[in-house]
Formats: C-alpha cells, structure tokens, sequence
C-alpha cells in the first residue's frame, strides 16, 4: 500500500500502469467492480490483485465461482504468478490449516460445504416457523463463507467480530453467478453483500459479467454501489478480424484518474499488459 495524500492510503492493484493512472492504487476499503464480456482479462485483473496482496503480505480471500480453483492457480503460473509457493487454504476442506494461510480459497465446492452446515443450522433453530435451505449461491451462503475465511486468516479479534483488524483484499469471480436466476434482484443483492461484509480494512475486486446479446450489466445494481468501475471490452471481432482489447476506468471515487482507454494485451509469462 502507498500514501501520495496523507488522507488515503492506497492498495496496489498488482499493475503498474493502472496503478499509476489512479494516483498509486485502490484507496483502501473501496468495492471495485469488474465488468465486460467474457474473455475480456476480468480473471486475471483478479489474478494480479491477489499477487499483489500475497507478495505485500496482505491475506487474501479469493472466491471463484467461473472455475475450480487448480484452473486459476494453473492459469496464473502461466503468467508468472506461482500462488502454489505461498499458503493456501481451500474451504472445502474439513480441516483446518495447521499454519495460517496467505490466501483462503472459496469455489463452489466451499459454498457447497457452507449452505450445507447453514442448512442443518436451520433445521436445529427450534424457533424459526420456516426451516430455511441454503443454496451454494445464495447471497448469505457467500457472506457466512467470506466470514468464515476471515476466520480462518486469523483477522478478526474474536468469532463475534465482523470486521478484520488488519487489511484483507477480497476477490469475488463473479458476483453475477449469485443472481443468475434472478437478474432482478441484482441490486438488492448487492446492497446486503455490501451491508454484511464492507469494511474499512477490505478493499474488494468483484467482477460482473456483460451479456454477450445487449453488452450490458447482467442485472443492474454492483456498479451502482461500487466506489470504482474498471471496465474491460473487445472490438467486433467479426469486422477487425482480431482480438483487440481495451481497458478504461470509469470512475473511482477520492481519485483524480485516467479518463483515456488503454489498450490491453495478455502476454504469456507477464499477464496482462497495458499501454495507451
């Protein structure tokens, strides 16, 4: 993280060029959606994030719900981030790491394990009049499993406590998943994730898929309550007969940034590189 005003400590996104457009990073605790359409880099502007974070020392929680986690490490190794030499921790698990872990790790299967242990919870609560049944992609599965690996990173002060004490970076691929069937309720989604789980010390990546058909937010409501929006897109490919793909961020609040596009390559031992 750097300081340039006293104010606002900023977090590396992990590349140097968005970096310098947003007047040295992230500033810390901000949501910062990731939208465009798939294929666009979405993932791996996560990939660099969490690199960032585990080189500097900041725990990571990495949720994927687009891949089991092996793809993403095999896919990062590609572009010289080797996640497998640091400690991971995978949810699913039963057991719990005998060392605490740089990054903790949630994919379906973790949900999965999560909506389950919620679920017989329920089906014990004497009180309730409805037993409720979680889903593995359902809004408060994803928040008690983000939970979850707070405690597992060993960042809150007791069980009780709901926000970190030291800086976390949260990555969220893709929240779009949890209202797929729901588009609708995007918005309202969106605000209790935000309600449960913003904090001052965890400054998050959430990436939004665009529908391939309108080129559009799959459900209205994340960029509305994102403090950033980097959105990533792709020309016609069907007239430049190419793949060429672009970069601009549309807006980041206690930033004075980069207003021009950049134009962004995917190059195999480096990830994702940028330039005007």
């Amino acid at each position: 993280m750097s300081r340039q005003n006293p104010d606002i400590v900023r977090v590396s996104t992990g590349i140097r060029e968005l970096d310098s457009a947003l007047e040295g990073g992230i500033p810390k605790g901000s949501w910062v959606a990731i939208t465009g359409e798939p294929g666009t880099g979405k993932s791996i502007l996560c990939m660099h994030y969490a690199w960032a974070g585990v080189l500097g020392g900041d725990p990571v929680v990495y949720v994927t719900t687009e891949a089991e986690f092996r793809d993403v490490l095999k896919q990062a190794k590609m572009f010289g981030m080797d996640f497998e030499s640091y400690r991971l921790h995978d949810i699913s698990r039963g057991e719990l790491p005998v060392e605490t872990p740089d990054v903790v790790v949630i994919d379906l299967f973790g949900l999965l394990k999560i909506a389950r242990q919620m679920t017989e919870q329920a089906q014990l609560d004497t009180e309730a009049l409805k037993k409720k049944r979680y889903a593995a992609l359902d809004i408060q599965t994803l928040i008690a499993a983000i939970h979850e690996a707070y405690r597992i990173l060993g960042v809150l002060r007791d069980d009780k406590a709901k926000s970190p004490y030291r800086h976390v970076r949260l990555i969220i691929d893709s929240l779009s998943a949890f209202w797929a069937d729901k588009p609708a309720m995007a918005r309202k989604y969106s605000y209790d994730l935000k309600i449960a789980t913003h904090r001052e010390n965890v400054t998050a990546y959430l990436v939004s898929q665009y529908a391939m058909t309108t080129r559009s937010t799959f459900g209205f409501g994340l960029e509305h309550i994102a403090d950033g929006v980097f959105h990533l897109w792709m020309e016609d490919v069907e007239s430049t007969r190419e793949v060429k793909r672009y970069m601009i961020i549309k807006k980041m609040r206690m930033t004075n940034h980069k207003r021009t596009a950049f134009k962004l390559e995917i190059s195999p031992g480096k990830g994702i590189i940028l330039s005007d």
